[in-house]
């Protein structure tokens, strides 16, 4: 078997396991043997890719090569070991942007590294997909540098959003086909630059437009998003390198971001297109008018000692994790108060909503980093039907997701969105900072429900104080 054949099989071999990584996160049980077949998939590919340089090695290139792997080796590394939980949004958002930068790299590289103009329809084929492969990547790198900008709080999670905007977005379509066009048919790489370089400009201006006029409250599914964009811009520049592993690699990336985009889309009753327009969070897409305390009624607060007795005689608790969780570090605390609750015979279970958090699947990695047992947790459709019999709901910084405005308040911004209904348990339980609203700017009448109390305050630190009074009485009913 000669070098271009094993090759071949081992590019075949990486394709497979990767194939198998994604099969392995569609269940929480699975997720990290899904994890180990992605990094031996990667490992081989890039073997692979390296070996497979074969006659082509210089000793400059292999100085550049192994300078690459010792810089961005360590850094991978060091931010995977460091970034905190609540940063992975967006650490995943500025990942998206480095494959976009690549594809724009590549793109130009494999422009100006290839042989004269030969005017045939070979080299027409290998301009358009130079083309599309830095159209795709300047899409993302810009996008994705926006999202990471909104996720760390840098830039505003309100929409931003031009006059005229879906006009502009409709003319930058006809400029880039247009100048498609130009490319292609430029008899000079010098000529064929001008129209690149446009094109360059007004995909990177696209990108920042399409991102920026997105609300907060659709930030987990634009992530979803620009994890598939990154995935054709990657596949785009296996077809500049003729590179099967990459083309097929990033269609599997861009075909799963995609569907999971429409999956989450349903999820919020929102239609992706929508989403791609903007205005959700923002007083652009509503009708309704902003409610006030007294039109609400009052707020019944509750303190921790409360709280806890409340739990402790329920037969039944659902726990709500939100955003909040994640910021106040405080997954291991509420793992410790379950498996305490638990052990008094209460039935403790998990709600997760689709979108809750900051990306996809953000509650779910929370909780098997504080190893909270997988067959505890639940999505929206399979644990919605439980909260009429449920002596306790208690919401940890989720706001949004809780929101029964979405199913009583026809005008709401958030109208249809389905919401985990936990105010129809016996008893729900908010805990938060304050009376702020969610990361879509919308009022939450939840808060003054008259089975609703309100726990004000930290939520590790609350969570740690109820944690106290819980040992506290298991040692003391242990040691009677």
């Amino acid at each position: 078997m000669n070098s271009e054949s094993l090759m071949s099989a081992a590019y075949l071999g990486a394709i497979v396991l990767f194939i198998l990584s994604l099969g392995g996160f569609s269940k929480q049980e699975t997720a990290i043997r899904g994890n180990m077949f992605g990094i031996a998939g990667m490992s081989l590919a890039m073997m692979t890719t390296i070996l497979g340089l074969g006659s082509n090695w210089t000793v400059s290139g292999m100085v550049c090569l192994v300078v690459a792997l010792a810089i961005g080796g360590p850094i991978g590394f060091i931010a995977a070991k460091k970034i905190e939980m609540t940063q992975m949004p967006e650490l995943v958002a500025l990942m998206h942007s480095l494959v976009g930068l690549a594809a724009v790299l590549i793109g130009l590289i494999s422009y100006y590294a290839s042989a004269a103009k030969a005017n045939s329809t070979e080299e027409g084929i290998h301009l358009i997909e130079i083309y599309i492969g830095i159209l795709i990547g300047a899409v993302t790198l810009s996008g994705s540098l926006i999202a990471f900008g909104k996720l760390s709080g840098k830039i505003s999670g309100k929409p931003w959003l031009i006059p005229g905007r879906h006009g502009l977005n409709l003319a930058g379509l006809f400029l880039v086909l247009a100048l498609g066009i130009w490319f292609v048919l430029s008899d000079s790489k010098m000529v064929g630059t001008i129209p690149m370089l446009l094109m360059l400009a007004t995909s990177l201006a696209f990108g920042i437009h399409l991102v920026i006029a997105i609300g907060g409250a659709d930030m987990p599914v634009v992530v979803s998003m620009l994890n598939s964009y990154s995935g054709w811009a990657a596949s785009a520049t296996g077809f500049m390198l003729s590179n099967d592993l990459l083309i097929v690699t990033g269609a599997l990336v861009g075909s799963s971001g995609a569907i999971l985009s429409y999956i989450m889309c349903e999820a919020m009753n929102r239609r992706f297109f929508s989403v791609i327009a903007g205005g959700f969070g923002s007083d652009a897409g509503a009708t309704s008018t902003k409610s006030t305390p007294e039109m609400l009624g009052e707020v019944a607060s509750v303190s921790v000692r409360e709280a806890m007795a409340l739990m402790s005689d329920a037969k039944r608790v659902i726990i709500v994790p939100g955003y909040g969780l994640a910021v106040a570090r405080a997954q291991h605390s509420i793992c410790e108060i379950t498996n305490l609750l638990r052990e008094r015979g209460v039935d403790v279970r998990f709600a997760i909503h689709p979108v809750a958090g900051r990306m996809p699947g953000h509650m779910n990695v929370l909780l098997a980093e504080a190893k909270v047992p997988y067959d505890i947790v639940f999505e929206m459709d399979e644990i919605n039907g439980l909260f009429p019999n449920t002596d306790v709901a208690l919401v940890i910084g989720a706001n949004d997701i809780v929101n029964p405005a979405a199913q009583e308040d026809p005008n709401s911004q958030i109208a249809g969105m389905p919401v985990l209904e936990v105010w129809k348990a016996e008893t729900s339980i908010v805990l938060k900072r304050s009376m702020a609203s969610g990361y879509a700017g919308v009022d939450n009448p939840l808060f003054y429900k008259e089975n609703n109390r309100m726990l004000f305050g930290d939520a590790k630190k609350m969570l740690d104080e109820i944690l106290n009074i819980l040992r506290h009485s298991s040692s003391k009913t242990g040691a009677a």
